[in-house]
């Protein structure tokens, strides 16, 4: 049967259930192999993560060069496997690092690339939401090995357990892959919230918050949810770009979507509309994003909020 790879997302040394997802796309394919980047010696301990989904076999890559490199070394190391080993294709999730390494892996390999997928068939088919989610596009790549970038949540993964076979792959570092050295970084504090592009449950919220957050961070945090924000909030500097939810921002899809005081341009909705539920809570009934929830209140999220908090607080006592 035909080896396809899948590339295994990890967060806070955790492996991410991203890579489960992206193993059910592939396994209708073929055989899913799971590449595990890690350093020196800790390859193991990584791949002894990979537990759940339809994977056949792990491959770990042991390298200093991940640390040192960063993107580049992944995608040069994942060159090398496509030239070695052949698969049919090769999954990642469509993370900014997700994309960075599947462009140059595409460019190494003279293959097409299909990004930001939220299927893929056992054909290799892959199921895109273009200009703003309006339209639905179906494509598959011509030439070369496909790969294929998947959004994270939008495909309902195969967790069932799993005991794959585990394997060492060399790796040397070619010159072109060393030109730009990462010499410093600054550390990513996620404040003890879910990552925005992985959480089941994302809260949001928009230029109605005049600024204020709280009551958005207090019923995210109540539901274990990640924090959005619309381009309007980001841009007055009342919450971090890194939070932003939209076109220009980052794609969502999670199984739940609360949009708190955003109007709903279609900048905002190309970014979170393919949720598998949203609820809307506006001041404004003529709010464009009504037309995409599943459940809307209309009301002043200052007094719709604490509501809903204290509602979630009585039902966990």
């Amino acid at each position: 049967m035909s080896e396809i790879f899948v590339l295994a997302e990890f967060s806070d040394n955790k492996i991410s259930k991203t890579t489960a997802e992206l193993a059910t796309c592939a396994a209708r394919a073929g055989t899913v192999t799971v590449i595990v980047l890690a350093a020196p010696s800790a390859g193991a301990a990584m791949a002894s993560q990979v537990v759940v989904g339809p994977i056949a076999s792990v491959l770990i890559v042991e390298s200093d060069s991940f640390a040192r490199f960063g993107v580049p070394a992944a995608a040069d190391a994942i060159s090398q496997l496509v030239a070695t080993k052949k698969p049919v294709a090769i999954l990642i999730a469509s993370s900014a690092f997700g994309k960075e390494v599947a462009g140059r892996v595409a460019v190494a390999t003279e293959s097409g690339l299909i990004t930001d997928a939220v299927d893929v068939a056992a054909d290799l088919t892959a199921t895109q939401l273009v200009f703003g989610g309006s339209t639905t596009v179906h494509s598959q790549v011509t030439h070369g090995t496909p790969i294929i970038t998947v959004r994270p949540n939008s495909v309902n993964a195969d967790l069932s357990p799993c005991t794959p076979a585990v394997s060492n792959a060399e790796f040397v570092l070619s010159e072109s892959a060393q030109r730009a050295e990462i010499i410093s970084s600054a550390p990513f504090v996620k404040g003890g919230r879910p990552e925005l592009t992985e959480a089941q449950i994302v809260v949001s919220g928009g230029r109605g918050t005049n600024g204020d957050f709280a009551p958005v961070e207090t019923f995210a945090d109540l539901l274990g949810a990640a924090v959005g924000a619309s381009r309007a909030a980001t841009d007055a500097g009342w919450y971090p770009h890194s939070h932003q939810v939209g076109q220009t921002g980052k794609t969502v899809s999670p199984q739940l979507y609360v949009a708190c005081g955003i109007s709903g341009a279609i900048q905002h909705r190309a970014g979170m509309q393919t949720s598998k539920m949203i609820v809307v809570i506006n001041k404004d009934p003529e709010a464009p994003i009504f037309e995409i929830a599943d459940f809307g209140v209309v009301g002043d999220l200052f007094a719709v909020l604490p509501q809903a908090s204290e509602g979630v607080r009585a039902s966990k006592s």
